[in-house]
């Protein structure tokens, strides 16, 4: 059986990207390990110990095109109101909160993207979001 351990995104300025997911979402860098030509970053909360991998390629300067494939990253809270509105007040420009009123996946969210523009969705703690 396999365990999911992190997931990694290509970031072009190390220090804008950690300041980002540290006020975001409270991930604290795990460790950082440069080589010659980039630089892994990983962070992780610490309610678990699943990791965002943040990978900088030296002399990068150019964004990364995101392509069509990619989705989001997600993450849950216990007070999405409460979330929102500090990330609000952090300037970090949260969407506005939408929901699924489906009695088979109901939902409350809103989305907000990092300094590349990755999507991460902040969901209430609920039903199979845990």
């Amino acid at each position: 059986m396999a365990k999911i351990i992190h997931s990694m995104v290509r970031v072009t300025d190390e220090r804008k990207s950690v300041e980002f997911y540290k006020e975001a979402l409270g991930l604290d860098v795990a460790g950082r390990f440069p080589f010659d030509d980039f630089t892994l970053v990983y962070l992780r909360s610490p309610d678990n110990d699943f990791e965002l991998e943040l990978t900088v390629n030296h002399g990068r300067v150019e964004p990364y095109a995101l392509g069509e494939g990619y989705g989001h990253i997600a993450v849950v809270s216990d007070d999405l109101d409460a979330e929102h509105a500090r990330m609000e007040s952090a300037g970090l420009s949260p969407q506005p909160i939408k929901e699924f009123k489906d009695e088979r996946l109901p939902a409350r969210f809103f989305f907000i993207n990092d300094p590349d523009g990755y999507k991460i969705e902040v969901l209430q703690k609920n039903g199979r979001y845990r």
